[in-house]
């Protein structure tokens, strides 16, 4: 396959040069040291939201299931719709942080809107307004999401910008951990008190705001010819349009982590162990973030990815066969470290295929690709889950993982544009 016959180190001329392309991106330019301010910043801010999130996230399933008599189909449909709403939002974003030339106010806007709406699963009763504050919370992801990433990207020389996203997803899934173990240490204080830790989940996401607003400085960035948005990929090459056909297909298969969770409850970890695996599953993505990220930059995007997808597949098909609490945890911890390599392959990828110009709608299409896909795959999911079993929906999402990396071959590798 094309995809075998480009190695790491593969070096090709081009008028009259040598020309480094994507699966060795750092052979002549070595990444700064120090990480630019707002990378760092930013950084920060995904750290406190995801503390104030995963505050409560792992805790949503059990909520829906015990107290407010949902069940798993619903559940499917909570997060499914969601993040299809987001998705929606994430194109919208990107392309108008490109019009305007500025990120800054869509980023702050989009944390402000979850760190107001979360706390409020503290005072609900019923299913519909968990509905209603998920699709809150992910219209504020949706906002902030294509800018932020294309701010990274901005602030980034290319041969940092697998450590940059990879560092800030690290801080990200940091948050993560430190989110469910601060639930779990007040849970097992004030056991009775769940709607309470959801109300206090407020305080780090109104600090998020606080620190984006002081810490964030921003240059105008270049901007395209002036147009409406619409749902058209003419800007960009075929490479990205196959790139955004196997994300469509990967995320087809990748349900809501709210499953694995589940499925951590159906094979013996209890209520009060769920935020602390949530918490180890979320260190082991921090670490491999801020370690694979680099290897994102030593080795490529493209050849990351398709080893991240792969083992991703390989991860799922056996929580389909799990049968015993020690598989749980040795399963949620490889799902961490092969995340932590994919999340950052994934970003940078889109970096390397667009230009600067179009850079907010090209991580708009990216997190649209991935949101549009999710609402049939959690409905999916959950309807197989429900119907069929565990087994045979870990064994679809691993099949359709297998056919995403297959078709990451097609995309063509391309040479570095080091003024990008």
């Amino acid at each position: 396959m094309e995809f075998a016959r480009k190695l790491p180190g593969e070096l090709k001329k081009q008028g009259g040069g040598i020309v480094v392309n994507d699966s060795m991106t750092t052979a002549s330019v070595p990444p700064n040291k120090t990480l630019p301010r707002n990378v760092k910043v930013v950084g920060m801010a995904s750290l406190l939201n995801d503390t104030a999130s995963e505050m409560i996230y792992p805790l949503l399933p059990q909520f829906l299931l015990t107290v407010l008599r949902g069940n798993l189909f619903y559940l499917g449909v909570i997060e499914g719709i969601a993040d299809s709403v987001a998705s929606l939002v994430k194109l919208w974003s990107g392309d108008q942080s490109d019009q305007a030339g500025r990120r800054k106010g869509f980023i702050v806007f989009g944390y402000c809107v979850p760190a107001l709406a979360r706390p409020l699963v503290g005072l609900i009763v019923a299913s519909w307004q968990l509905f209603a504050i998920r699709v809150v919370d992910r219209i504020g992801k949706g906002v902030r999401s294509s800018p932020r990433d294309a701010l990274i990207a901005d602030s980034t020389e290319h041969s940092s910008r697998g450590r940059a996203f990879g560092f800030h997803r690290a801080m990200d899934n940091l948050g993560a951990a430190i989110g469910p173990l601060l639930a779990a240490g007040f849970l097992l204080l004030w056991p009775e008190e769940l709607r309470t830790l959801f109300l206090l989940a407020a305080v780090p996401g109104l600090l998020v705001v606080a620190l984006l607003v002081v810490g964030l400085k921003e240059k105008p960035v270049s901007r395209p010819p002036k147009a409406r948005l619409r749902l058209t990929l003419k800007p960009f090459d075929r490479s990205f349009k196959v790139y955004l056909v196997a994300l469509v297909l990967f995320t087809l298969g990748s349900s809501s982590d709210a499953f694995l969770l589940v499925r951590a409850g159906e094979l013996g970890v209890s209520a009060a162990m769920l935020p602390l695996l949530w918490c180890a599953c979320h260190i082991a993505k921090s670490t491999s973030n801020f370690f694979l990220g680099r290897a994102v930059d030593q080795f490529g995007s493209r050849p990351a990815l398709f080893l991240g997808w792969l083992t991703f597949a390989g991860l799922y098909f056996t929580f389909g066969l799990a049968t015993s609490v020690w598989e749980v945890w040795t399963l949620f911890l490889g799902y961490g470290l092969v995340c932590g390599l994919i999340e950052p392959a994934e970003k940078a990828l889109v970096a390397h295929l667009v230009g600067t110009e179009r850079r907010g709608l090209a991580y708009g299409w990216y997190n649209f690709a991935i949101g549009i896909a999710a609402l049939p795959s959690s409905l999916i999911f959950g309807a197989l889950y429900q119907w069929a079993g565990p087994r045979v929906a870990f064994v679809w999402g691993a099949g359709l993982a297998l056919i995403a990396a297959i078709a990451l071959t097609r995309v063509a590798a391309k040479p570095i544009d080091k003024s990008a």
